[in-house]
């Protein structure tokens, strides 16, 4: 029986490694739906210039870039050294850095605020992360992070799951993570920020809308783009890909609107505040 140690430890190889080979799909697919949040993240912090701001889980570093624009003094920390390399590459003006947000290398009460745009669905001890971002912030300072709402709301996932769990297999041996959708519940998030110490936590939904070509653009974003879903989908056999894709390609016809694909998504920004 594998204990919890090792557990988490192979959780947070298989993310590190899922991002390492999805750094150019993500960038080109979820880009710009994942910018959609940045505004209300940012506004949720005060972020309004002159102080500094840590980026956790940065990724191409779309959030420290919109940051740096509003005047702010921006990090930008991510454990995948080729996340890392795209946010310099795109930003050369900012300092972006390799870390671990569950262990953030930076002193107390360092930054005026923190935000993490989705980046808390892929560590394997979520509230260690929670815990570092207030550690890490001034009293008086805030920190919000983004997630995707349930599944019900984001039709994307409605699309690609279904699809999986009928024509692959969906129980393959993958390493053990949190559920991926815990805080997609307003509860949940409310209360793990308020169990680090926040106050004043807030939780708001943001309508997006993902614009892509097709279903086979949908199919690779996800294949190629994500740590998770793209690791599910990279251990099936040819056949189960070939009939996913088609799935995919058949219910995202009811999504075509002037030939594009255009798919409701939304999220929630949660917020709060340190004492």
């Amino acid at each position: 029986m594998i204990n919890a140690s090792d557990r988490v430890n192979a959780f947070k190889e298989f993310e590190y490694e899922g991002w390492q080979k999805s750094v150019e799909k993500y960038h080109s697919s979820f880009g710009n739906l994942t910018k959609q949040t940045i505004a209300p993240l940012l506004d949720a912090v005060d972020a309004g210039g002159g102080k500094k701001l840590l980026d956790i889980a940065s990724g191409p570093g779309y959030v420290a870039a919109a940051a740096f624009q509003r005047g702010w003094q921006v990090t930008g920390v991510d454990f995948a050294e080729a996340m890392v390399a795209k946010a310099k590459e795109l930003h050369p003006q900012i300092e972006f850095q390799q870390g671990d947000a569950e262990s953030l290398a930076f002193a107390d009460s360092q930054f005026e605020a923190a935000v993490m745009n989705f980046g808390i669905l892929h560590l394997a001890q979520p509230e260690k992360a929670l815990s570092e971002a207030f550690r890490v912030i001034r009293s008086g300072g805030k920190f919000a992070f983004a997630v995707w709402e349930k599944p019900e709301h984001c039709v994307a996932f409605q699309i690609m799951l279904p699809a999986i769990e009928t024509y692959g297999d969906a129980k393959v041996a993958l390493p053990e993570g949190p559920p991926f959708f815990r805080f997609s519940d307003r509860d949940r998030c409310i209360d793990s920020l308020q169990t680090v110490g926040f106050k004043n936590v807030a939780v708001q939904t943001v309508p997006m809308q993902w614009e892509l070509a097709d279903g086979n653009e949908l199919f690779d974003a996800f294949y190629e783009g994500t740590a998770r879903t793209g690791g599910l989908l990279r251990v099936q056999d040819s056949k189960s890909l070939e009939n996913i894709r088609a799935a995919v390609n058949q219910t995202t016809l009811n999504y075509i609107t002037n030939n594009k694909l255009l798919l409701p998504m939304a999220a929630l920004v949660a917020s709060g505040e340190k004492p």
